[in-house]
């Protein structure tokens, strides 16, 4: 069946059983999406008036002020503990950081270990010994410097451990 209408425009050689199932089909698919679109606006729609709930345009804009200026107290904090840790990072370079401590029987007599070197060292392993000499008639202490590990003066064998420890971070040679 041709109809004088679908000649005119060029669709002359169509049957109309096709265009009609055709136009039928198209019809659904654009209802489908109409839907799809409906339901997402309704979502939209609802997260609004969520969002708008019990506001008006100046009290949205004190919210977003808020939001702003807390915005800026954050950075501004941000950026002053970045300041604050940096310092105490510089500062902690110098702090003793490191420790060694040998006790020892210096005179193989006394018995109990009571003798001990204790290295104290920073982050570069800078610092100081301090040798304490325990004997019958006292007790003495000396000191050392120690820088990047080691010393100007001579170590004993207990100093160097001392310092060994320190470095290497075991401690001590004591359970």
């Amino acid at each position: 069946m041709n109809s004088s209408f679908l000649s005119s425009i060029g669709l002359g050689g169509i049957d109309i059983g096709y265009l009609l199932l055709g136009l039928l089909v198209v019809s659904v698919v654009l209802l489908i999406l109409l839907i799809i679109a409906f339901v997402q606006i309704s979502k939209f729609k609802k997260k609004y008036n969520k969002f708008m709930l019990g506001k008006d345009g100046s009290s949205l804009e004190e919210d977003i002020m808020t939001l702003y200026e807390d915005n800026r107290y954050i950075k501004t904090s941000v950026e002053t503990n970045r300041k604050n840790i940096k310092e105490l990072s510089e500062k902690h370079e110098d702090a003793f950081q490191k420790m060694g401590v040998v006790k020892y029987d210096a005179f193989k007599e006394m018995g109990g270990n009571l003798s001990f070197a204790l290295a104290l060292l920073d982050g570069n392993n800078n610092g100081f010994l301090i040798n304490s000499v325990h004997s019958s008639e006292g007790c003495y202490s000396y000191t050392k410097r120690i820088k990047n590990g080691d010393s100007e003066i001579d170590l004993s064998k207990e100093e160097r451990a001392a310092v060994e420890y320190a470095v290497n971070g075991t401690i001590s040679n004591a359970e």
